[in-house]
């Protein structure tokens, strides 16, 4: 059984850091890019709550008995099997994961650009993440 409290707990620090990084959106993108702070501390929030949706899914994915994923992507990709998560939204949830495996093992090759456009029109999709496992539960 899905331990309500666990995934509320994840699910709580993703909306705290879109939160931040909704802050940071609303910067310019040279004031952004201007400043090592903004940009190290979107990817940090960004790498955290990517962190967290994982933990969420291999939290549903091993407490339903759904296997074990090989990959974080793949963690995703179970989800939307099961009907989770929408399949219109696999290739974005695969992208994130791997934007997170960027950020922690190949970090120099993270464009700053990048992360602003993250920050600037992604956030949306944590958002519907929450709503598709919230409405799981």
């Amino acid at each position: 059984m899905v331990n309500k409290e666990v995934l509320y707990q994840k699910i709580n620090i993703i909306e705290d850091n879109l939160k931040k990084l909704e802050e940071l959106a609303s910067l310019p993108e040279q004031d952004f890019l201007s400043k090592f702070y903004y940009i190290e501390s979107a990817k940090y929030l960004l790498q955290i709550s990517i962190e967290a949706m994982l933990d969420i899914a291999n939290h549903i994915i091993a407490r339903r008995n759904y296997g074990t994923p090989k990959t974080y992507a793949e963690s995703f990709i179970i989800l939307v099997e099961k009907g989770i998560l929408p399949g219109d939204k696999k290739n974005t949830f695969v992208r994130m994961a791997k934007f997170r495996n960027r950020i922690v093992h190949l970090y120099h090759q993270v464009d700053d650009k990048e992360v602003h456009r993250i920050v600037k029109v992604s956030l949306d999709d944590f958002r519907d993440f929450i709503n598709a496992v919230t409405t799981d539960l």
